[in-house]
């Protein structure tokens, strides 16, 4: 069939009469994506047909007509379409390749019977320009926390687009007060008034999708610049006194966006230190700490031009004590006669309180012992033997302790003598006595046998062999050179002879004894007188 015949065959089609019953093309519109295929199907299930015409119309004339010939399976294309279309014998479905913009428009389908009555079917065909090049643009190139509208526009290419905003996986949704969207073809933008730090971050993605696609953006972001807040000062530790020289400094922090640049004040008045960081060197190079302050930073954010203060951190820089040293008498100290004077202090440092100890207790006052009323000297009168031993001063402030110590001797005595060791030996035993006597500095001893001075000079008087002349009196002196002072006790020894102090009865086992035999004499006599005055006796007259 040629061009000429199949245009006279449309013709006469027109003459005759059509089915007007329900559509053969499935109800709603049919779309698709440039360059890409679709196939307009028909709800036919094997038709019997002399002819199958597809036709094509922009709202004109047509511009593409397709016959279809069961029989000899003939398709008349158009010159356009030829290469484009194909036409499915069987059920009429209708295929165009390559898709362009301008395949939009109404498709209609006539089969023909052989009876020459005809159905017919109409659909619209919608050719959409594939999505993309969504992109995210911002009005501004940073935002300030409430004070900044931003404006985030969202385009993308494509056919009958929408659009829909996520903020990380989650819808951002619009609130229609703080937050608005407007809409126009191909884009779609965002307004958030007083934006605020948490809004911009996702980050935040804009979908554009028609019925066939869809594409995301890239992820965008907006530094939204805010603070300071909650400017705080810390240190490991802040005590009321920190030590002069020490580690030690204070830290600020603020919550800001980009971060905050940070000045110190000290008592309101501004420093010259800046930075997060005020080391306690810095502020003993300025001249300051030695009394009492109120330290601050204060804040300020380069971008927002806002500023905070912290709240105050208060302290002084003490110095710590150093170089105690106790002074002391130096010449020589009898008990009962001497008065010592002891004081004590630093070469560096603050002293706050003093401690006296004594032998490692605390040294109290008394009738004896006297401090002065900031307890840097002590004095002690008259001295007494029990003031020998160590004294200690402690010095001390709230940031450390020193302290010194001084030995004393008082010198004393002797006092008593004593002597120890044998009353009674036997004659060539073994004869040792002991002189002792309390005495500071050590006693000297000499010894007296029988009121006759012997060459023995120590505390010991040992004899090797006993014999009858040493039984006497013996008398040990002890001297003290620096008192001047001198005691004397007298021993008595017995030299007796061999076996004479043998182990026996003692005193009181023969007094026992004795005392034994007594009573029971006396008892047999009284028996004896019993029995006389009971018996009676036959006179011989």
């Amino acid at each position: 069939m040629d061009l000429f015949a199949f245009k006279t065959l449309l013709f006469l089609l027109s003459f005759i009469g059509r089915d007007v019953g329900a559509s053969i093309l499935p109800e709603g519109d049919v779309e698709a994506i440039v360059g890409k295929n679709v196939t307009l199907k028909t709800l036919l299930i094997n038709p019997e047909y002399s002819f199958i015409i597809w036709s094509f119309s922009d709202g004109g004339e047509d511009l593409i007509s397709v016959a279809s010939l069961p029989a000899s399976g003939v398709l008349k294309v158009n010159d356009p379409y030829i290469g484009r279309v194909a036409v499915n014998g069987t059920n009429g479905f209708l295929t165009l390749t390559g898709l362009k913009p301008t395949d939009s428009g109404d498709y209609s389908i006539t089969l023909i019977k052989a009876d020459a009555s005809t159905l017919t079917g109409a659909t619209n065909l919608k050719v959409l320009e594939p999505v993309s090049d969504v992109v995210i643009k911002s009005d501004l190139p940073e935002a300030i926390e409430q004070d900044s509208t931003v404006v985030l526009t969202c385009s993308a290419k494509g056919s009958f687009l929408k659009f829909s905003w996520l903020k990380g996986t989650a819808p951002f949704v619009a609130d229609g007060v703080r937050i608005t969207a407007a809409e126009a073809e191909n884009w779609n933008s965002l307004t958030i008034r007083d934006v605020l730090r948490t809004d911009l971050v996702g980050p935040i993605f804009c979908t554009a999708a028609n019925n066939l696609e869809s594409e995301k953006s890239a992820p965008f972001n907006l530094t939204v610049f805010y603070g300071p807040e909650s400017v705080i000062i810390t240190s490991k530790n802040t005590p009321k006194f920190v030590r002069a020289k020490s580690i030690f400094n204070l830290t600020c922090s603020a919550v800001s966006s980009p971060p905050a640049d940070f000045v110190w004040y000290r008592n309101g008045v501004m420093m010259e230190a800046r930075g997060a960081v005020l080391d306690l060197a810095v502020i003993e190079k300025l001249g300051y700490g030695t009394t009492e302050g109120s330290y601050t930073c204060n804040a300020t954010n380069p971008k927002t031009k806002r500023s905070e203060v912290s709240p105050a951190v208060t302290f002084a820089v003490m110095e710590a004590i150093s170089g105690a040293k106790v002074s002391g008498p130096t010449a020589t100290l009898i008990a009962g006669n001497s008065t010592a004077n002891l004081s004590c202090q630093a070469t560096a440092g603050t002293v706050k309180t003093v401690t006296w100890l004594k032998d490692g207790k605390t040294l109290d006052a008394s009738g004896r012992v006297v401090f002065a009323a900031d307890m840097s000297s002590v004095m002690i009168s008259p001295l007494q033997k029990e003031d020998n031993g160590e004294f200690v001063c402690q010095l001390s402030n709230p940031v450390n302790t020193d302290k010194a110590s001084f030995k004393m001797m008082v010198n004393y005595g002797p006092e008593p003598a004593m002597v120890s060791g044998e009353k009674a030996v036997e004659v060539h035993e073994v004869v040792k006595l002991t002189c002792s006597a309390a005495s500071v500095p050590p006693a000297n001893f000499t010894w007296k046998f029988n009121g006759t001075m012997t060459p023995v000079k120590t505390a010991h008087y040992n004899i090797e062999e006993a014999r009858y002349k040493n039984t006497g009196m013996y008398t040990c002196m002890a001297y003290n050179d620096v008192t001047g002072k001198n005691t004397t006790y007298t021993h008595t020894l017995s030299v007796k002879e061999e076996g004479a102090l043998d182990e026996g009865l003692s005193d009181g086992a023969i007094a026992g004894i004795v005392i034994a035999l007594l009573v029971a004499l006396g008892a047999a006599i009284g028996l004896i007188v019993y029995c006389r005055q009971k018996v009676p006796v036959e006179s011989p007259y």
